[in-house]
C-alpha cells in the first residue's frame, strides 16, 4: 500500500478481522475475479436476473445467544470494556449464488471474492483524499415501520451512550494519524432498503487532516486504526479478548475492512451485512453492540433483524 501510494498506483485490499489474512490486487479494473463497487467506482457492472427469490435464515436460539450475552455484561461490569460488538453466525438458504447476490445488491460498498463470500455493506470505514482523512461510524438500527422511528432511536439513552462511545473511539483513532480531528456531523439517520422492508441506521462524521508525506504511508497510516472500532469495541485491546472469548470462533473477513484507492483518493468499508460460503453451506454474520444498559432481549433481536439481503 505504501508503494502503490508513492507510485500512484490504483489497488483493491481486504483485511479480515483478525488481521492475518489478506489480499492487494493491483489495477483491479483490469480483473475480473473479485468483483467490487466502492461507492460507485469498481468492475462489478454485470446484469443479474430479476425475479423472485427465497431467503431463509435459521439463527441461533435465544438461550444460546443469551450465554454469550451474559459472557459480554460480566466483562462490561468488572470494566474490561465500555462497549462490545458481539456477533451471530446464522445459516441461511437461498437459491441465489454469492455473486448473483451481489449483482443484485444495492449498497454503497460491495464486493464479492468467489468461494469465499460477498458483502453490501452500507458503512464506510475511512476515505483519504487531498489530505483530509473521514470516517462515518455506524451505530444504531431500527425498523423504520415503528412509530416514530427516527425519533425513537435518536432520543434512546443506551443507542446514544453506545453511538458516543463509537465516535470517541474514532476520534482518538484518526488522532493517531491526523491533527485537528473534529466531529463534523453527529448522529445523522441512514435509510436502508432490505428484503423485509426499511430500517435506519445511525451515523457520524469525523474529519482530520493528515501530514503531508500521507500518499507514501498509506499502508502504515491506514493499519494503525484497524481493527474498526465500530465493530470491536472500546478499549479495544480488552475489548478484543472479550469477543474472543464470547464469540469462540475466528470472524474471518467478517467486520475487517475493504477499499479502493484509485491513484489519488482512498475510500474503504466494513465488512459488514456479509454472507459466507462454508463447506455446509452459506452463513449469513450479523451482529451489534453491546453496553451495560443492554437488554439482551433487543440485542437478540437486533442481531436477526440485520439478516437480510438489499433488494425485493
Amino acid at each position: 500500500m505504501n508503494a502503490a501510494g508513492r507510485t500512484k498506483t490504483p489497488f483493491l485490499f481486504g483485511l479480515d478481522f483478525e488481521l492475518s489474512e489478506g489480499f492487494f490486487i493491483e489495477n483491479p479494473l483490469q480483473q475480473s475475479m473479485i468483483l467490487f463497487d466502492m461507492a460507485g467506482t469498481g468492475n462489478g457492472t454485470g446484469e443479474a436476473e430479476e425475479g423472485p427469490f427465497t431467503f431463509v435464515a435459521s439463527p441461533e436460539g435465544y438461550c444460546r445467544y443469551a450465554e454469550r450475552f451474559s459472557r459480554v455484561m460480566e466483562g462490561l461490569r468488572y470494566g474490561n470494556s465500555f462497549l462490545t460488538n458481539l456477533t451471530i453466525r446464522t445459516p441461511v438458504g437461498t437459491g441465489l449464488s454469492l455473486k448473483e447476490i451481489f449483482l443484485r445488491s444495492r449498497a454503497k460498498y460491495r464486493l464479492y471474492v468467489p468461494g469465499r463470500f460477498v458483502c453490501f455493506s452500507p458503512e464506510r470505514f475511512v476515505r483519504i483524499d487531498k489530505g483530509k482523512v473521514f470516517s462515518h461510524p455506524m451505530k444504531g438500527t431500527i425498523d423504520a415501520s415503528v412509530e416514530h422511528a427516527e425519533e425513537a432511536i435518536l432520543n434512546d439513552y443506551k443507542e446514544k451512550a453506545e453511538h458516543s462511545t463509537i465516535v470517541d473511539l474514532i476520534r482518538n483513532d484518526l488522532s493517531r494519524i491526523a491533527s485537528g480531528v473534529r466531529v463534523n456531523r453527529f448522529r445523522y439517520i441512514d435509510r436502508v432498503e432490505t428484503n423485509g422492508g426499511t430500517i435506519l441506521q445511525v451515523s457520524s462524521e469525523i474529519e482530520g487532516t493528515l501530514p503531508d508525506d500521507y500518499p507514501e504511508n498509506l499502508g502504515t497510516l491506514f493499519f494503525e486504526l484497524l481493527p474498526a472500532g465500530s465493530v470491536s469495541g472500546a478499549p479495544k485491546e480488552a475489548t478484543l479478548a472479550l469477543i474472543r472469548e464470547a464469540e469462540q470462533e475466528p470472524r474471518g473477513f467478517y467486520t475487517g475492512v475493504a477499499g479502493y484507492f484509485d491513484g489519488t483518493a482512498l475510500d474503504s468499508c466494513v465488512l459488514i451485512r456479509y454472507v459466507e460460503q462454508a463447506e455446509d453451506g452459506l452463513y449469513f454474520r450479523s451482529g451489534g453492540g453491546i453496553t451495560v444498559n443492554s437488554a439482551c432481549e433487543k440485542e437478540y433481536a437486533e442481531a436477526v433483524r440485520k439478516i437480510y439481503l438489499p433488494f425485493n
